[in-house]
């Protein structure tokens, strides 16, 4: 049988480095396994390298050369989990017409809702930031990730923009303007004005809390199924957004 181009070209070298790529990614990926069952099991503070290299049969030392401690640990865990969640919303937005973003962001917004139900621990992580490791300022590694996530929202919000409509205050703070100088950068280009940006970080705001609120158990009080509430707030967001009849 002949050999490919792959084998012909192939030396101890190459081949010696291939494998060790493969065994590097696959600790990685068991590492990020484990570090994820730590945190539902037990929550933020059980994530340690001690315990990661334990379960992966290592010394705390042996973990080292994948990670260089605790923090570029969860922050490898919180780029995961912000990666899977901006997957997950993106194929929600892709079972709308693309051509009605009110629709799209309805369905982004319930995706949220869901996903964060049936992850309370990872949400925690994301959002409530339990340990100051999973942080995600621009000095962070999970900044991209984060961002890569709130884009599929953000993105949503543009293009609602774009079609007029957007309830934006008539001026704006210049405390509030230096701030939302960051988001704008995000933005590619668009020549969103900042008072408009102002209201997608309101909106967002109260998706967010709206969420977070059921998930952290705190209408346990007054209501047995928030899903109506949650919807309710959907639809003022997207009215203040500019959208023609949201239902």
């Amino acid at each position: 049988m002949e050999e490919g181009p792959a084998e012909m070209t192939d030396t101890p070298e190459t081949a010696t480095g291939r494998r060790r790529h493969r065994v590097r990614e696959e600790a990685l990926a068991d590492a990020m396994r484990i570090a994820r069952r730590l945190l539902v099991e037990e929550g933020a503070a059980a994530v340690t390298v001690r315990a990661v290299a334990r379960e992966m049969g290592l010394t705390a030392p042996g973990l080292y050369r994948y990670y260089a401690g605790h923090r570029e640990l969860v922050q490898a865990l919180v780029c995961d989990l912000y990666g899977e969640l901006a997957t997950t919303l993106a194929a929600a937005r892709e079972r709308q017409p693309s051509d009605e973003p009110d629709r799209r962001l309805r369905e982004v917004a319930r995706e949220l809702r869901r996903w964060a139900l049936a992850h309370p621990q990872e949400f925690t992580l994301l959002f409530a930031k339990p340990v100051a490791d999973a942080g995600t300022a621009p000095e962070d590694a999970a900044h991209d990730s984060g961002w890569r996530f709130g884009s599929v929202l953000l993105d949503l919000m543009v293009q609602m923009w774009r079609r007029g409509g957007v309830r934006a205050p008539a001026d704006l703070d210049p405390a509030w303007a230096a701030q939302l100088e960051e988001v704008r950068e995000h933005l590619a280009g668009e020549p969103v004005p900042l008072e408009v940006i102002y209201v997608f970080v309101a909106c967002w705001a109260r998706l967010y809390g709206a969420v977070a609120v059921e998930v952290f158990g705190h209408l346990d009080f007054a209501l047995t199924d928030p899903e109506p509430l949650f919807d309710h707030t959907v639809t003022d967001v997207l009215t203040t957004l500019g959208a023609p009849h949201p239902v």
